[in-house]
């Protein structure tokens, strides 16, 4: 738990507030462990929760003998810092387009700005205060909160913890409170980083017949690349964007060189009605004039999860329209475990990453109380 003099200590009752407690607390990457610290000794003085902990992720679980069992995840690190911390209040002034001024300064939607608000304090905060609030949900509850997601698949904290103690994570429904702008996104794309290689014959530039020019080559690949047209895949009742894009390009030797490689990194991100190995498929056939190709990345997606009763609840208790999730998140995680799972959570997540992060204060409150009154129903 570290030194007593550096131990934290959090106000769990209002999720506004501890949104801005955990934004304060600086966790990029790698640096979890003071808010792991500081969110375990509040779990730890719950006496309605199991606590468990792996490295720098916790996990809660109430043991009531429900007859079902919820599982809510959320990361607590961040991409690094720019400036954009300690988080402030501001106000967004609709008539200013996104431009925004301090609290106070007139009508406008109330924001909390700063580094972590959307991606994914928020959601973490509203999950801590209700796992601490409610003793007695109509479900049993798992709640969880990982480290290291905004870095390499193999780091991530909830994909550890799942291998170090899988008997932790059986569940009938996940939710992962990334951020959705308070509705429900359900599933996710899944998404393929191939290297697709043209090759050729060195040679001096000043006798370049000699040679066979990569670059060049690759032409006509680049020129299929950009006049694809993505599809849009109708699954389960959710519409999911595809793309195939070039995201770089690498190759030459020297200046008076004719190059004999060129490689060209492709990024596919798939429907969920597509399986990994059909993504290989599909990539490696549109492909098929390129000398190389090799896979370099790959995750698979995750189907909505909304077509259980159960998680129509959810729904109802939300009230809004659900959408798919077009990225990729760690839903996949839980439905590869044969667990339906959505994303839920307050924040736009157009501005996950983005140095003006900044969350309506009106998103983390809808959300606390949607999640409450779910979790407290006979729906549930």
């Amino acid at each position: 738990m570290g030194n007593p003099e550096e131990n934290i200590v959090l106000d769990p009752s209002d999720p506004v507030e501890l949104t801005r407690q955990l934004c304060n607390i600086p966790s990029v990457s790698g640096d979890e462990k003071k808010i792991a610290d500081a969110i375990e000794a509040l779990l730890r003085g719950a006496q309605h929760l199991s606590v468990y902990r792996d490295g720098d992720t916790l996990v809660a679980r109430t043991e009531l003998g429900r007859a079902k069992r919820v599982i809510i995840a959320g990361h607590i690190d961040t991409v690094p810092i720019n400036e954009n911390l300690p988080v402030r209040d501001i106000v967004e002034l609709a008539s200013l387009g996104s431009a925004s001024v301090p609290a106070g300064s007139g009508e406008g939607e109330a924001m909390i700005w700063g580094r972590g608000t959307v991606d994914m304090k928020a959601g973490a905060a509203v999950q801590l205060s209700l796992a601490l609030e409610l003793s007695a949900p109509a479900v049993d509850v798992t709640w969880v909160w990982y480290d290291h997601e905004e870095v390499a698949s193999e780091l991530n904290g909830l994909g550890r913890t799942l291998r170090n103690r899988p008997e932790l994570f059986e569940g009938d429904f996940a939710i992962l409170c990334e951020p959705s702008n308070g509705a429900i996104e359900g599933g996710c794309n899944g998404t393929l980083r191939a290297r697709v290689s043209m090759l050729g014959k060195r040679a001096h530039s000043a006798r370049s017949w000699m040679g066979v020019n990569a670059i060049h080559r690759a032409g006509d690949l680049l020129q299929r690349l950009a006049a694809y047209e993505a599809r849009t895949v109708l699954v389960d009742g959710l519409e999911y964007r595809e793309g195939l894009n070039a995201v770089r390009v690498s190759g030459g030797v020297a200046g008076n060189v004719i190059p004999d490689r060129v490689d060209i990194e492709v990024n596919y991100r798939f429907a969920p009605n597509q399986s990994a190995d059909e993504a290989v498929q599909f990539v490696r056939e549109f492909f098929a004039d390129a000398d190389e190709v090799e896979i370099v990345d790959l995750a698979d997606g995750a189907r909505p999860g909304l077509d259980a009763p159960f998680a129509l609840g959810f729904v109802r208790a939300v009230g809004s329209e659900p959408r798919a999730k077009v990225g990729w998140t760690d839903v996949a995680r839980f439905s590869a475990l044969g667990v339906p799972a959505v994303n839920f959570g307050p924040g736009d997540p157009s501005l996950a990453h983005a140095d003006d992060e900044r969350v309506p204060i009106a998103q983390i409150e809808q959300a606390a109380s949607s999640l409450r009154r779910w979790l407290t129903s006979a729906e549930a």
